[in-house]
């Protein structure tokens, strides 16, 4: 990779600059907290551990023009077990903004905070999100040029317009954005794809919040796609210091 080349980054949110299991976890508990107080009737669904993540599920089959929109099928996963459980579906609303202020609710990784600092001197950073995460609300904005995500896109990652947009808002050549994220198909193979850079973020299970038993790696060189037989050329790294490191070097 020839680092002269980049002139600016976009940076995925969930994952690479926090865990996001964390969020979910915390979030979803205030979530059950507030309808059994408020929606009594769901608590015999709700009984059922896997009961958000089946209603959720629905309402990806039900509503695929949400598909790009996480926030819209989480109201609309909890209206329809509203609906179920015969209480009022207009509490859906209420019960998502107790949901989504926990979810915005991030403990960043140690390296995030002066990582960003020191890449934001160097190079315009872009944030770039199939999520619903707030960088302003995740004390972080000050770093940024700007976000896109794939709610207010219309377009997720990995299709190659979420990168070029990225690349607009930087006012930048996509073929000169360094992408940075953690999930190799969505990050990785969609920025390569989409004409740019990429740098895979690998962290340990333990960061994550996921059980432990994987060991990650780092270093340059292509890997092999599956999916397309290919191989695709990035940067490995298991957090954003080394990737200050190899900028700077």
């Amino acid at each position: 990779m020839q680092f002269n080349r980049i002139r600016a980054i976009s940076l995925d949110l969930d994952d690479t600059l926090w865990p996001f299991r964390p969020c979910l976890v915390r979030a979803e508990a205030a979530l059950l907290a507030w309808l059994q107080t408020h929606a009594p009737a769901t608590q015999t669904v709700l009984a059922d551990p896997a009961a958000l993540m089946t209603y959720r599920a629905r309402a990806q089959e039900r509503h695929p023009e949400l598909r790009a929109d996480l926030s819209g099928l989480r109201r609309a996963s909890i209206r329809a077990m509203l609906e179920d459980c015969q209480e009022d579906p207009a509490l859906a609303e209420s019960a998502f903004e107790v949901f989504f202020a926990e979810r915005q609710r991030v403990d960043l990784f140690p390296e995030v905070e002066e990582a960003l600092g020191q890449l934001s001197e160097r190079l315009p950073l872009v944030a770039l999100t199939n999520g619903n995460a707030c960088i302003h609300k995740a004390g972080i904005g000050r770093f940024f040029k700007g976000a896109i995500s794939a709610a207010v896109l219309g377009v997720a990652k990995p299709e190659p317009q979420a990168f070029h947009a990225a690349a607009s808002l930087a006012g930048v050549h996509p073929s000169e954005v360094l992408h940075v994220g953690d999930d190799w198909h969505l990050d990785v193979v969609g920025a390569v794809a989409a004409g740019g850079h990429a740098a895979w973020v690998v962290r340990s299970p333990e960061a994550l919040g996921i059980a432990p038993g994987w060991a990650p790696g780092h270093g340059l060189g292509p890997a092999h796609d599956s999916s397309t037989g290919a191989d695709v050329p990035h940067l490995r790294i298991t957090d954003l210091r080394q990737l200050c490191e190899q900028i700077g070097g």
